[in-house]
């Protein structure tokens, strides 16, 4: 199957299947974290859409830890930047519906939540078509090292995602079973 067909099938099944109160593991995340000695870093979430993995308990958990907390704002041409944010702080709509912080003050993360559409064992992983996340992590790694953690449920995993030369690998992908590293 090509790229399409997967997410058009995966998409499908992530509405039929989603349930609201499956969660990651806060533990199994926080492991993550305590190996790799993150302490007083900025990490990058997405605001939860179409079925995905709601992050907004880990941000705010992060955030407590003293965490800067930021999430993507879309630019043309399929671009992105992280901005700070807090759950107390006001958030518009982008042209796909989905919530963007207001503030001006870009944030580089150390860490990179991800959704994903799909993913495989080799952290490969299947957005939605758009590039956004490629994109960004291409253009952040030349500026510093960051950690790409994925956030899936288990029935996202495929044997095989098809990739190219612009795709990117995750370092970890987490779901509400295992970690894959």
């Amino acid at each position: 199957m090509n790229k399409p067909q997967i997410r058009k099938k995966i998409l499908l099944i992530k509405k039929k299947r989603f349930d609201k109160n499956l969660k990651i593991n806060l533990d199994k995340l926080i492991s993550i974290l305590k190996i790799n000695r993150f302490n007083n870093k900025s990490v990058g979430g997405y605001y939860p859409s179409n079925y995905e993995i709601d992050d907004l308990n880990i941000l705010d958990f992060l955030e407590k830890k003293n965490f800067k907390v930021s999430l993507p704002v879309i630019k043309k041409e399929n671009q992105m930047n992280f901005y700070k944010w807090s759950k107390r702080d006001p958030l518009k709509i982008n042209k796909f519906g989905i919530p963007e912080p207001v503030s001006t003050k870009i944030i580089y993360p150390d860490i990179l939540l991800v959704p994903l559409v799909a993913y495989d064992s080799n952290l490969n992983r299947l957005g939605y078509g758009g590039g956004f996340y490629d994109r960004y992590i291409e253009k952040i790694e030349k500026i510093k090292k960051v950690t790409k953690i994925g956030l899936a449920f288990s029935f996202q995993k495929i044997s095989s995602i098809p990739i190219n030369q612009y795709d990117k690998r995750l370092d970890f992908i987490v779901t509400e079973k295992r970690i894959l590293r």
